[in-house]
């Protein structure tokens, strides 16, 4: 891998973990296009520790105010609905983590299951809004579609924020939660992924190749999540479903 790789991977990785469009699985399809096969997991640790500490910039504000207003009703509410949600996704993650990795090795299944992510997101556009709240019930429901996540091709910001829409919650709520809950399932996806690198999968990436991956991955993820943030509060979420179909369909045929 050079850094042209790591550059467009790191970039690929940025736009995609917070669009609803999959980053996992179009990480699978990048690495084919571009005829890579890269060693163990070292590279996939990176590129997520770089949109991990893009999400925590964009939402620096939300988690300060949940810090500081931590013995009000709303935020314990709201803390409750994150550790909650944040469970059916350790449960599938630890529990099936071999044949999810299998997933990952399976291109076809990646577009099959992007084909499917774009049905449900273009499903979104006629999910009624009844301003319904975040609550415990509503919490662990989005968890569970973050779970089904996992899955290598389907999206995890566009299964949680379709569910809480579903669940009559507004798209700015529904966002805003969605992407509260990415910071520990992000996080434990990294850790539960660096347990397997080794040292030697450390030193087959050259230094520079690292922070190009690293810094690529964050400043796109920045970049791609507030703009995602603005979409949703037009109305727009629904029009990725087409991308993810087209792109599903595609690769596919190739």
């Amino acid at each position: 891998m050079d850094i042209i790789d790591a550059l467009i991977l790191g970039s690929l990785q940025g736009m995609t973990e917070f669009l609803p469009v999959s980053s996992s699985g179009h990480l699978v399809l990048g690495q084919r296009f571009l005829g890579l096969s890269l060693p163990g997991n070292f590279f996939e640790v990176l590129v997520h520790l770089g949109t991990l500490c893009s999400v925590l910039v964009v939402f620096r504000k939300e988690l300060l105010k949940l810090i500081i207003s931590i013995q009000s009703t709303e935020s314990k509410l709201m803390l409750s609905a994150l550790v909650i949600g944040t469970f059916p996704a350790i449960l599938i993650g630890l529990s099936m983590k071999d044949k999810i990795t299998q997933l990952f090795e399976n291109p076809i299944a990646v577009s099959f299951s992007l084909i499917l992510t774009g049905i449900w997101l273009v499903m979104t556009k006629w999910f009624i809004n009844k301003q319904s709240n975040i609550n415990l019930k509503n919490g662990f429901l989005i968890g569970c579609a973050q779970a089904i996540a996992i899955i290598p091709g389907i999206s995890r910001s566009g299964s949680t924020i379709g569910v809480a829409l579903l669940l009559g919650v507004s798209p700015e709520k529904a966002a805003r939660f969605s992407f509260l809950l990415a910071i520990p399932a992000i996080a434990g996806a990294g850790l539960l992924t660096a347990l397997d690198v080794s040292p030697t999968n450390v030193a087959s990436f050259s230094s520079d190749v690292i922070i190009t991956a690293l810094f690529s991955s964050f400043l796109v993820g920045w970049a791609a999540l507030s703009w995602l943030l603005k979409l949703i509060s037009k109305g727009q979420f629904h029009w990725f479903g087409l991308y993810c179909l087209a792109i599903g369909i595609l690769t596919l045929s190739v």
